[in-house]
């Protein structure tokens, strides 16, 4: 009896541990991204109104 849904809850536990693992990534990778636009930003003379002198 109580392996009648042990399949079924495996199957629950895997979907939900691909589908976290995968947002990881996604998440992971994007501000890799970011990162890289903003170098890139910077690098061209892009600065941030954060970095001004004389604050806002």
């Amino acid at each position: 009896m109580p392996n009648d849904y042990f399949g079924f809850i495996l199957a629950a536990y895997a979907a939900s541990a691909l589908a976290l693992g995968g947002l990881g990534l996604w998440i992971f990778l994007d501000a890799r991204g970011r990162r890289a636009e903003l170098a890139a930003l910077e690098a061209s003379g892009v600065r941030r109104r954060s970095a001004r002198e004389g604050g806002a």
